[in-house]
């Protein structure tokens, strides 16, 4: 009844597209690493056994040696004959690999273990993409990462101004350089002679020669 069920699955896989059947639509799928499980029939040449090991390790998936003949396999399949045949679809290997660790579970238990694995990071893989495209859908985006607060320097308190020890009451300049128009300490004023003189307010119209009054300058008054 099991084995049916199997032969079932695999009729199923192929309406749906899931299944590649003979050597060469195998080694595509295999190549392109669409495959996910390899079976070959119980009764298939060594040359072939050995060609699937070469579509497994090329498509980096499991294969497996079927309790099934060619020519039931082939039934199955809608053929005659087939010796090899790939499922592309996860659920569907992992759905048959578990049917074959119920007839046989020291033989098929391993690879079960190994396809449910990759059938749930499968799963996982796919929800992610559909909470992707839905997030997309509504305008959702993963929340920023809020950047550390960055420390406040402390503030550096001023320097208290000296005290003028010449003048009581009065401070001096924080750079301790004297005050605009008066000498530092231990000089004295320049004489008055020394003195730079003070600028004279600019004229426009110092370097201009005067204006002669003649008999053209203005008009002659009526008497």
């Amino acid at each position: 009844m099991d084995s049916n069920r199997i032969l079932s699955l695999l009729g199923l896989a192929l309406r749906g597209g899931n299944l590649a059947v003979g050597e060469e639509p195998v080694e595509a799928v295999a190549r392109a690493r669409d495959a996910r499980v390899l079976l070959l029939a119980s009764d298939a040449a060594d040359n072939t056994r050995r060609r699937v090991e070469h579509f497994a390790e090329a498509g980096q998936c499991l294969w497996l040696r079927i309790p099934f003949t060619k020519a039931e396999l082939g039934r199955a399949v809608g053929r005659s004959s087939a010796a090899v045949t790939a499922v592309t679809d996860i659920g569907l290997a992992n759905t048959i690999v578990h049917r074959l660790a119920e007839l046989d579970p020291v033989k098929y238990d391993e690879a079960a273990a190994k396809l449910e694995l990759k059938a749930k990071r499968a799963a996982e893989r796919r929800a992610e993409q559909l909470a992707h495209e839905k997030n997309l859908r509504t305008g959702k985006r993963k929340p920023k990462k809020e950047a550390p607060e960055k420390a406040v320097p402390e503030q550096a308190v001023p320097a208290k101004p000296a005290v003028r020890k010449d003048v009581p009451g009065k401070t001096a300049p924080a750079t301790g350089k004297p005050r605009s128009g008066r000498p530092g300490p231990g000089k004295s004023r320049p004489s008055k002679g020394n003195r730079p003189k003070p600028r004279a307010a600019y004229n426009p119209y110092a370097h201009s020669r005067p204006v002669k009054k003649g008999k053209g300058s203005f008009r002659k008054q009526e008497t």
